[in-house]
């Protein structure tokens, strides 16, 4: 068992909390393949940073006394470790036989069922479409855009804080959307590696119904990326929130009626934002996105980016933001809007390069891939909104919603 002498602690959730008066971190499987958490005192927070796969639990023992003032019997952390194992936070054969059977399970499902229902917002359907109608029922007004609209930019945000944007948009967006013939989603994976572009055959459902993914579309996307690498992470389609949270909103103004889907989930851009790698050099990229600009010359296609602005302040781990800087965050919000409506795909990354992705822009890679299938489009922002992100006003996520022609 040398994974459990020299652990290697996966890519989790970590949050900060109080538990009966102590601070503790509490560690969790970021794919819910369980749900066991740990409650690691934060005194012992050293030791699970050792958790790098280079260290033995002697050295680790060796290491948190000499460096942390921390005494812990080796038996104390091999149980740590064991407990860590268990619940599925180190990269081990454990979480591997984990993942596959979850895996497995996933793909013999008839659909991907939503995940959102019921915590996020209503499992009932004429509650749901309650709801939404109420959303949009309190922007009527907003000016239609153009039926061959091409491309929309939503939230991924929840509705309870973004519904007004989400309402504004996919109104604005409703006659394209119902004549579209595919719709392809482009959402943010939280979890994914960096420059992922992970697909799914199957079908997204909501309360709403099913959509059908189109899976020979899928198919032909493995081809030029690489099956292996198209599907290594295709379990994050299973939790992750932000394709669903869009599909809802696709499913309402189509009135049920479904269409083929494409759902993709695209990982981080980090690397390409700080030079450690170039986009340009992205064969996968440029093949997968000549893929989609083929498909959209074939039928009525609409592009989803499902992706939020900036995240600011202590819930990001940045500064309050007072009211200086709550104005700054719209003025670089405007001029990040700006660059999406104005359709240039590579001129976007270069701004975002250029400083702007150090505000945290969850949907870097959607809002990139969606202006580069469309292809120098024009776009106009119908919706725009801060989110507060923390009790006390100091913490937000910026939305928008943009449709693009």
């Amino acid at each position: 068992m040398n994974h459990l002498n020299k652990p290697l602690l996966r890519n989790i959730n970590v949050q900060q909390t109080v538990y009966e008066g102590e601070p503790v971190f509490l560690l969790q499987d970021s794919l819910r393949l369980t749900e066991a958490v740990i409650l690691l005192p934060q005194v012992l927070g050293p030791l699970a940073m050792l958790c790098d796969g280079n260290h033995t639990l002697s050295q680790m023992k060796a290491i948190l006394e000499a460096q942390y003032g921390l005494r812990l019997p080796e038996h104390i952390i091999e149980n740590l470790v064991q407990q860590f194992d268990q619940a599925l936070l180190l990269d081990s054969p454990t979480f591997y036989q984990a993942k596959d059977a979850a895996l497995a399970d996933y793909r013999r499902a008839d659909f991907r069922p939503a995940a959102l229902a019921g915590p996020s917002y209503p499992a009932d359907p004429d509650a749901l479409r309650g709801l939404l109608q109420n959303y949009l029922d309190d922007v009527n007004g907003v000016a239609p855009a153009p039926a061959a609209s091409r491309g929309i930019i939503s939230p991924h945000i929840d509705y309870p804080r973004g519904g007004p944007t989400y309402a504004g948009v996919w109104a604005s967006a409703e006659e394209a959307v119902r004549q579209a013939e595919l719709v392809i989603i482009f959402g943010t994976d939280h979890n994914g590696g960096p420059g992922t572009l992970t697909l799914t055959r199957q079908n997204y459902a909501s309360p709403l119904g099913v959509m059908p993914t189109d899976a020979n579309l899928v198919d032909r996307l493995a081809e030029v990326l690489g099956p292996e690498a198209a599907f290594a992470e295709e379990l994050h389609h299973r939790g992750e929130h932000s394709i669903e949270l869009a599909l809802v909103w696709l499913q309402h103004l189509r009135g049920g009626e479904p269409c083929a889907m494409l759902p993709v989930l695209t990982g981080s851009f980090h690397h390409f934002m700080t030079g450690a790698a170039q986009i340009e050099d992205e064969q996968e990229f440029k093949a997968f996105i000549n893929v989609l600009r083929d498909e959209m010359k074939q039928r009525r296609t609409v592009v989803v980016a499902a992706g939020d602005l900036a995240h600011l302040g202590p819930a990001f781990d940045g500064p309050p933001l007072d009211s200086p800087a709550q104005s700054q965050m719209k003025i670089d919000d405007e001029a990040l809007m700006e660059k999406l409506c104005r359709g240039d795909a590579f001129d976007f990354y270069k701004f975002m390069q250029a400083g702007q992705y150090r505000r945290n822009v969850c949907g870097l890679a959607p809002f990139y891939f969606t202006l580069s299938i469309l292809n120098q489009s024009q776009g106009c922002t119908i919706t725009y909104d801060r989110c507060p992100a923390d009790e006390n006003d100091t913490s937000f996520v910026s939305v928008c919603g943009i449709v693009l022609e």
